[in-house]
């Protein structure tokens, strides 16, 4: 990879948080209404996100170009994990501040919900730590024995797939515990919370799909039926966040209903980003794969609709509903806070297959 490109790609993600955090703090000062501390604080806090995909992004840069230390192996990850602790602890002192204003309720509850993304990412950029032995596996021959010794222990490999499997899970239960009636607030609160954080549950699925393919991959353990069965996963959950938001859509009797459709619909789109990174993994694994480098066009795509669903929802006179396009700005920002990763796989494992190539194309030349 060249080094200026690589700069790029490291300052995508970095660049689309300060654009989502300066949009918080712009609509944190200037905008009227209880609605704006909601859209503020949680634009702000999506840069979170982005700073992890930074890690991300910066771990496997620094072993593509050769310049990766043992300070980065350590470095990058633990960066992600204390945004991540960070976040967790700011969602949650927004919940439990007593009296909780309806803003700060929502607020509390989505930031939270974003912690648990970060964490599921920090675990993506710490199994990346050994990229580049994906790239020497999958040169290796079908059904070539796990590496030995494996790059990661049982209970790292443990660890990295439980983490994000808590965080997904806790996710889960607490949007429906909102959704029931439980958890305190306002109805309206607990209906938006929920939603939304329905929403983050199935990004942070996603992103199980997504270190374990990185993990086995790494450990040379990844298995024919993994090919489909987590690209399989992230496009359902993906399209299970569109049908949601558009019920909810269709079902609203309040303007608070009809931004929380918006916003499960943009996660949905989320999960459709991280859909690329998972497919990329399983298309260049152990086979050629023409199609791979059009790969990165889908967080694109999703980026696009993001902000062109924000354009069109500007245009209400509904507060509610402007949160929803604020918010989905700071989404747009995440997904192409994606290309930029799936753009890294696909430098990485595309100079690995020219390198085969040239190879292949070196030994035919030298034959008699």
């Amino acid at each position: 990879m060249d080094y200026r490109i690589s700069v790029l790609f490291r300052a995508i993600p970095l660049l689309m948080g300060a654009v989502s955090a300066a949009l918080g703090g712009y609509v944190l000062s200037h905008a009227p209404g209880p609605t704006a501390r909601v859209a503020g604080l949680v634009l702000v806090f999506l840069a979170a996100i982005c700073l992890c995909l930074f890690a991300t992004a910066a771990t496997i840069i620094r072993q593509l170009i050769g310049r990766y230390t043992a300070s980065d192996h350590w470095l990058y990850p633990s960066l992600g994990f204390a945004v991540s602790g960070f976040t967790m602890g700011y969602g949650l002192w927004l919940i439990a501040t007593g009296p909780r204003p309806p803003p700060d309720f929502v607020a509390g509850h989505v930031i939270f919900g974003v912690s648990m993304i970060c964490t599921c990412v920090s675990c993506v950029a710490t199994s990346s730590t050994r990229f580049t032995l994906i790239t020497e596996n999958s040169a290796l021959p079908e059904g070539a024995p796990a590496r030995s010794p494996a790059p990661f222990g049982p209970s790292t490999v443990r660890a990295l797939l439980v983490l994000p499997a808590l965080a997904a899970l806790a996710t889960w239960v607490w949007a429906f515990v909102l959704l029931a009636g439980g958890g305190g607030g306002a109805a309206d609160g607990r209906f938006t919370a929920g939603h939304v954080m329905i929403g983050l549950a199935l990004v942070c699925t996603c992103l199980i799909g997504l270190v374990a393919s990185i993990l086995r991959q790494v450990q040379n353990t990844y298995t024919p039926r993994e090919r489909t069965l987590w690209p399989g996963s992230a496009a359902f959950l993906g399209g299970i966040g569109i049908v949601w938001g558009l019920i909810v859509i269709a079902a609203h009797t309040r303007s608070a209903q009809l931004s929380a459709g918006f916003v499960v619909i943009g996660l949905g789109l989320i999960c459709w980003s991280i859909l690329s990174k998972v497919l990329l993994l399983a298309l260049v694994w152990r086979r050629t794969a023409p199609l791979a480098n059009r790969v990165p066009l889908i967080p694109v795509g999703t980026a696009l609709l993001c902000l062109f669903l924000a354009g069109f929802l500007f245009e209400s006179a509904d507060s509610a509903v402007i949160v929803a396009a604020r918010v989905l700005i700071g989404l747009g920002a995440i997904c192409f806070s994606l290309f930029s990763i799936v753009s890294i796989l696909e430098s990485g494992t595309g100079d690995s297959a020219d390198r085969e190539g040239e190879a292949e194309g070196s030994g035919t030349a030298d034959c008699p």
